[in-house]
């Protein structure tokens, strides 16, 4: 890292409370992206992915030390905490957002159901067109938030609670509360760039990981 690199990332924190903060959540970050890769069979994308993690492990940190996620964090294991609700959100509250408010760069989630187990997943749209829209991840979705690739997944309505539920981990077994899972490093990036002030708008661009 050249001197220059180093007095501008000296000037971003304010506080040493700040840089615990960030040492904590790039011990967490890189603890659990390592774990994840001793599962990676691919060669060549796991190079990729180790020569690329340590740029997406400080700008995951970076956002959140200086970002104002209105939830509670838990610097150790670098996720956030938030009272879940009984069942998982009503898809049809979708109403239609997503006829009016779709746009490339919103962060969006997702509810996903598998052998009757219910998570909220988040994702960013990177294509829009009159009458569909595709998400980085989960691909093409209709103006409903129905999937066209025939996966078991629906876009939901931003909002407060889905939002919650997306970036707290959110899951639900036979509709009834199970214990949070922890996001990705992706997810943890995505929600880092959620804007908070008006959620049917893009922050900033979000680079696909």
């Amino acid at each position: 890292m050249a001197a220059s690199d180093l007095h501008q990332q000296g000037d971003i924190w304010q506080s040493d409370a700040q840089r615990v903060l960030y040492a904590q959540l790039c011990n967490a970050f890189y603890a659990r992206e390592i774990n994840r890769l001793t599962h990676e069979l691919n060669e060549s994308r796991l190079r990729k992915t180790l020569k690329s993690l340590p740029y997406y492990v400080e700008c995951a940190a970076t956002h959140i030390v200086n970002g104002q996620v209105p939830f509670q964090l838990d610097p150790q294991n670098g996720c956030w905490l938030e009272k879940q609700t009984a069942h998982p959100p009503d898809e049809k509250k979708n109403g239609t957002f997503y006829q009016t408010d779709k746009k490339t760069g919103l962060i969006v989630p997702l509810l996903v159901n598998n052998d009757n187990h219910t998570r909220v997943a988040i994702d960013s749209i990177d294509q829009v067109s009159d009458n569909k829209l595709h998400c980085n991840e989960h691909g093409w979705f209709d103006c409903a938030g129905r999937s066209l690739d025939g996966l078991a997944v629906v876009l939901l309505k931003p909002s407060k609670a889905t939002m919650a539920a997306a970036c707290c981990g959110h899951q639900w077994h036979f509709a009834k509360r199970c214990t949070p899972r922890t996001l990705s490093l992706r997810e943890m990036l995505l929600a880092g760039n959620i804007n908070w002030r008006n959620l049917k708008r893009p922050y900033v661009h979000v680079k696909k990981i």
